[in-house]
């Protein structure tokens, strides 16, 4: 039994006639009437009551008119959605990120930008760790990730620059330091004890400021590590330290901390990427990809 056969016995059932419904479909009245006799034979059952120059539906078939209604519905509108499924417009979306990339005003925007243009898309969104999530994009466990380190050496992966951060120190907000007029250099700044989000959490950002330090021929007083950002400002206001941080971070405990900007030179802008596989098996991560470029472009 196909849909063909279900179809051209729904359309005898509703035209009562086997000359309208043949013209409906526009078939032959005589294949269609082989067509209902071979669909009755393969189901063994009588499914019209056939008179001189009338057909009616018979019992069995006034029950199975409603069934295979039910089929062709249901068909139908899987094809649509595998329609739209190839489209990219319907599946599901398994995102990652890391704490920071968490905190980034971009996050959101690109999350609520593509839930906008694909209403129907599911999208999950997980937390960890840079590497974890560098991990669980090689193995298919997550589809895209946004963190602060390319992945340009791994060869089965790809990352974009969505945009660059600033990074500003964050000090306790009595801190001698709020007093200074002028942008922190690192022989300022290094007379502190440093409190700095941990290497396996933050490579990007820690990376970035020990390379930068080393550039200067100076040594950090690290007296603590955190697993997230807010970590490090948490122990900041609670006098244990300085940090550097992200400049769109500073909204953060303005009440307890403050957020100082940094000399021109002593570090570079943080990167934000958006990472994925180079081979984009599935239209919904092509076009989760596609839709944050164009976000991550239109916020500058």
């Amino acid at each position: 039994m196909d849909l063909r056969h279900l179809r051209y016995f729904v359309a005898v059932a509703e035209e009562g006639s086997m000359t309208r419904a043949a013209e409906r479909l526009g078939i032959q009245q005589p294949p269609l009437g082989q067509q209902i006799r071979n669909l009755e034979d393969e189901l063994g059952v009588q499914l019209f009551e056939r008179r001189p120059r009338q057909i009616a539906l018979s019992p069995t078939g006034t029950f199975f008119v409603e069934e295979a209604r039910a089929v062709l519905r249901h068909a139908a509108e899987a094809a649509q959605r595998v329609r739209r499924f190839d489209r990219g417009e319907i599946g599901h979306l398994n995102i990652g990120l890391t704490s920071s990339a968490s905190l980034h005003p971009l996050t959101p925007k690109i999350l609520r930008g593509f839930h906008e243009a694909y209403p129907l898309a599911e999208v999950s969104v997980r937390e960890s760790e840079t590497y974890e999530l560098i991990l669980a994009l090689r193995e298919g466990r997550i589809d895209a990730a946004f963190l602060h380190i390319s992945t340009d050496r791994y060869p089965d992966l790809q990352s974009h620059v969505l945009t660059r951060e600033k990074m500003m120190a964050v000090v306790p907000i009595d801190h001698p330091l709020t007093r200074t007029k002028k942008p922190l250099d690192w022989p300022r700044l290094l007379e502190e004890d440093f409190v700095i989000y941990r290497r396996t959490d933050g490579p990007g950002i820690f990376d970035g400021i020990l390379e930068a330090v080393a550039a200067f021929g100076g040594r950090l007083k690290i007296v603590g590590e955190v697993s997230r950002l807010i970590g490090a400002i948490n122990l900041v206001a609670a006098g244990r330290g300085i940090s550097i941080v992200p400049a769109t971070m500073r909204a953060l405990h303005p009440e307890t901390v403050a957020y100082l900007p940094l000399a021109a030179g002593a570090l570079q802008p943080l990167p934000f990427y958006m990472a994925h596989k180079k081979q984009l098996d599935l239209a919904i991560v092509a076009n989760f990809v596609a839709q944050t470029q164009a976000i991550s472009a239109q916020a500058g």
